[in-house]
């Protein structure tokens, strides 16, 4: 009997590297799929990520302003970033939210958990929803960061989305997850 995941499924013949660096891996796999069909696919290895609407008691969003040297310019995007090597999700979203803005959330709820693209890269953002939010101190940020945080209100921020002016795709999913549970919840 034929099964759509034997036809689907790819077995890894050999895998080499192009590129080993400090954020990524890059390799070359070499694969075997329906019908002994041998292939090749890039791969862009990421250790993973967390993302966090930071949402306050008037349902406004903390946002981060950067630019993006990828996408050649200055970005609004909730705050995030690279998991350490053994370290919790969850671990990691409450470190990124007090280093990019200098607060402390009491509530934590996982959203959801996505592959930016699966088409080339491995990296798997954790998303978050953060509430009862208190300034624990100013912002630190890696040294070779610079963001601005702001105050979006939610209804606002999906204006934003809709007429382009925010890009970066964690965040939109992370807006419409809020938007999405406020109107189930009305």
């Amino acid at each position: 009997m034929f099964k759509i995941s034997d036809y689907l499924h790819e077995e890894t013949l050999s895998t080499s590297y192009l590129y080993r660096g400090k954020i990524i891996n890059v390799r070359q796999d070499r694969v075997k799929g329906f019908r002994e069909k041998v292939a090749f696919r890039e791969v862009v290895e990421h250790p993973g990520a967390v993302a966090i609407l930071a949402l306050d008691a008037q349902n406004e969003i903390f946002v981060v302003r950067q630019h993006r040297q990828p996408a050649g310019e200055i970005l609004l995007e909730i705050p995030a970033g690279k998991i350490d090597p053994g370290e919790n999700p969850l671990d990691c979203a409450r470190r990124e939210l007090l280093e990019e803005t200098g607060l402390e959330a009491k509530e934590w709820n996982e959203l959801s958990q996505f592959y930016t693209s699966p088409g080339f890269c491995d990296e798997k953002i954790f998303l978050y929803q953060a509430e009862e939010l208190n300034k624990a101190f100013s912002p630190t940020t890696d040294p070779d960061e610079n963001i601005a945080v702001e105050k979006i209100p939610l209804v606002e921020a999906g204006k934003m989305i809709a007429d382009g002016q925010i890009k970066d795709g964690k965040t939109i999913i992370a807006i419409q997850f809020a938007l999405l549970r406020e109107s189930v919840n009305k």
